[in-house]
């Protein structure tokens, strides 16, 4: 599993990485912003994105929405430390695939992790 992590904050992709890393995942790219997030996606196409919501240049949402117009099928959960309906259902109607709360205890956060790639793939193997 290639993944990226993208959030402003150098300590929570410390983190979110340590977690990633201990699912026996490669961490393909890191990105600050969403508008650097856009184009390493790009070029690096990872199985799986951890996308903040709030960062600067571009928020995570709008890095959301142009990542799925080039890439459909991305998978991508959402890194928030808000979790208002109002963006969640944003989000979701863009195309995520699910959320993570940034003060989730580790092993939960892999554990959403884990059953959200589970639901991703029932569902694009079925198609």
């Amino acid at each position: 599993m290639r993944v990226m992590v993208v959030d402003d904050e150098d300590h929570v992709r410390k983190l979110i990485t340590t977690v990633i890393k201990k699912m026996n995942c490669d961490i393909v790219g890191e990105a600050s912003n969403g508008k650097e997030a856009v184009t390493l996606f790009s070029n690096l196409k990872p199985n799986m994105l951890l996308l903040d919501i709030n960062m600067p240049l571009k928020s995570g949402k709008e890095a959301l929405a142009d990542i799925k117009k080039g890439f459909p099928n991305a998978f991508i959960i959402m890194l928030t430390s808000l979790t208002d309906k109002e963006t969640v259902e944003d989000c979701i109607e863009l195309g995520a695939s699910g959320f993570i709360r940034k003060d989730l205890p580790l092993d939960e956060m892999r554990d959403v992790i884990k059953k959200t790639w589970a639901a991703y793939r029932e569902t694009f193997t079925q198609e």
